[in-house]
């Protein structure tokens, strides 16, 4: 992203000099009503002084803002070019060729004569840009278009249809499906009502390019705050809603700086909004934007997939006759003493099994975001390209298909990764073992407290049993078994106490005979203290063991997509496009010219040879004397 955004740049100056809009450049596009601080927001990340300032209708043309960074070393030399002017900032118009303005007060100026040329010296608008380039230590490389805010009532020159020449050249902007939306919107109004949410909505439903800013968070009514609006509890926004304090009217007329205002305004957050400071505020709104519209595989990986794992519930559908049902199957038909280690290990793999499910997700969506980055070079490809359709469209198709074959290739990577998982239950594992020691020492401690706290009136063999369960600190229960063993030995005296008449199995009755076929009807009963204790016991190394294998998936996916599909086509790119299209039979077809070009092409060859033709004529003319 670092090293598109000068070609960007570069780009957008070309196509706009010769009044080019049909190829649809990365930009990030400021929308907002009237006098919601949408040029304040700019001069913030600019760190300057530089926009037109003051009330009712300051914006008048779209400006577009290239912001780039250039090294305080480096930042002299670049500047001057051949006249060695002596800046560490400054910036350019394009309409102004290569003049240098290092007065941050002259580029001010300078857009609003330009503005007047074009739009008057009332409140008419113009939708012509305007172009600036600002190059600084102090800022990051960012695109940004400042339209002019959205109104209701003309004031001024301005036409009856303002209101819809405005809202026709901020959807111009925005449509752009290649543009971010910054949406402005003032803290001290009601966010329900925002324009800049409706409009960006209408072109974006989905908010995922949409980013919101709140500002003038110190202008709030007094008991009030914006926690529940940047905290995305009233509206939520996919990329963000990230609040600024803008610099008062006041603050301008007392020449107070874009850096004391910065400055002032972490203090402000600290104070006010303490949780949420390291989220918010001009420096943050800059590394955001500045991130916007790249790594999206990365985020896909870290944001995306990270969350759906982490919102998978450890023991998610299984509840406690699922436990009870597994304990009892592992044990066939006889009793157990102990909690079959059976249960544990046909639970846990059960839970594990739905990890494969967003994991292969995972795959899916980077390989459709590798499909949206081919379409993406496809649209833009250069005028070169553009001559060969054939060739064009067979680049695309070998690409296509390289992607395709990786697919599957993945995908079995990624469902290996969980059958390994499945493969074996290390119970040996160190994290598990200690979880297991933690987990034990805490059930010890509960069992001591019941039993001392049942001692006073337990009968011999009461006292017998407690005695017996003492012996269950051998070597052995600081682990996961002995954990399992502790919780059948020291429930047995408290079990048959519990156990009421009503729930034993109903004795056949004399007369009546019985079917063993026939399946027993369930009776609802509370669980024994033994059952319970199994329960919990179960869960705990359930969620231990799963929190672990789900570490695992976390890392090792992203590692196989990147491998297996990313670095993969990346790699190999190269080779497929040579040996699947570098052939003899292969060329004259595939350089064919589109017909149209072949028609331009005679139409200049033609014009070539009438132009030769009259400079023939003119040179053979000789100098004639009139008087």
């Amino acid at each position: 992203m670092e090293a598109l955004i000068p070609v960007i740049n570069k780009l957008q100056d070309v196509f706009n000099t010769v009044g080019a809009d049909i190829i649809q450049l990365p930009q990030i596009v400021v929308v907002g009503t009237q006098s919601s601080g949408k040029s304040s927001v700019l001069e913030s990340l600019v760190g300057r002084d530089l926009l037109p300032r003051g009330t009712g209708v300051v914006t008048r043309r779209p400006l577009i803002l290239q912001l780039v960074h250039v090294s305080p070393e480096d930042g002299r030399k670049t500047a001057g070019d051949e006249n060695e002017i002596d800046a560490e900032e400054w910036g350019k118009f394009l309409h102004t060729k290569n003049k240098i303005y290092t007065d941050f007060d002259e580029i001010r100026q300078e857009i609003e004569n330009e503005t007047e040329r074009i739009s008057g010296n009332n409140k008419g608008i113009s939708p012509e840009p305007i172009h600036l380039k600002i190059f600084s230590a102090n800022v990051v490389n960012l695109t940004l278009v400042d339209l002019p805010g959205m109104t209701k009532v003309p004031v001024g020159d301005q036409p009856k249809d303002i209101e819809l020449q405005i809202r026709e050249l901020i959807l111009q902007f925005i449509s752009n499906p290649n543009s971010i939306i910054l949406a402005v919107t003032a803290a001290n109004t009601d966010m329900a009502t925002s324009e800049a949410l409706k409009i960006a909505r209408e072109v974006d439903p989905d908010g995922r390019r949409t980013l919101a800013v709140i500002t003038k968070l110190d202008l709030m009514d007094a008991g009030t705050d914006a926690m529940d609006v940047l905290m995305g509890r009233v509206i939520p926004v996919k990329l963000g809603i990230i609040g600024v304090v803008n610099r008062s009217q006041l603050d301008i007329n007392n020449k107070k700086s874009v850096a004391d205002s910065i400055r002032d305004e972490y203090g402000f957050l600290q104070k006010k909004y303490p949780s949420l400071a390291n989220r918010n505020g001009t420096k943050y709104l800059a590394r955001t934007l500045n991130r916007c519209g790249g790594a999206r595989i990365c985020y896909i990986f870290h944001e995306t997939f990270g969350r759906t794992l982490e919102s998978v519930d450890p023991l998610g559908g299984l509840n406690t006759i699922d436990i009870l049902t597994a304990i009892r199957n592992a044990t066939g038909p006889r009793p157990a003493l102990f909690v079959p280690e059976v249960s544990f290990e046909l639970l846990v793999k059960r839970q594990i099994k739905r990890l494969e499910e967003p994991s292969l997700r995972c795959v899916e969506l980077v390989h459709e975001e590798m499909q949206r980055i081919i379409q993406h070079c496809s649209n833009y490809s250069t005028q070169e390209l553009l001559r060969f359709p054939k060739l064009h469209d067979a680049i695309v198709e070998v690409v296509t298909c390289l992607l395709r074959r990786r697919l599957p290739v993945t995908n079995e990577m990624v469902h290996n990764l969980v059958a390994i998982e499945l493969a074996y239950i290390n119970t040996k594992h160190p994290d598990f073992a200690d979880a297991c020691g933690l987990m034990n020492n805490n059930i010890e401690e509960q069992r001591r407290n019941r039993l001392a706290r049942e001692l006073p009136s337990a009968v011999p063999r009461d006292k017998a049993t407690a005695g017996a369960g003492d012996t269950s600190q051998e070597p052995g229960t600081g682990n996961w078994r002995g954990m399992l063993k502790t919780s059948k030995v020291e429930e047995v005296s408290a079990e048959e106490k519990s156990k009421p008449a009503a729930a034993l199995p109903a004795s056949p009755q004399k007369g009546h005979a019985v079917n063993l076929l026939d399946v027993p009807v369930p009776v609802a009963r509370k669980l024994s203290a033994r059952e319970q204790r199994d329960c919990e016991v179960i869960e705990r190394l359930i969620k231990s063991y799963f929190l672990i294998v789900r570490k695992n998936i976390q890392d090792s996916v992203p590692k196989a997509v990147m491998h297996f599909l990313v670095n993969h086509v990346k790699d190999t790119l190269q080779s497929e496009l040579v040996g699947q299209l570098y052939k003899s039979l292969l060329l004259d077809d595939l350089l064919t010219e589109s017909e149209d070009m072949a028609q331009r092409r005679k139409e200049a060859a033609d014009m070539l040879k009438a132009l030769q033709r009259a400079s023939q004529i003119i040179a053979e003319i000789r100098e004639t004397h009139l008087w």
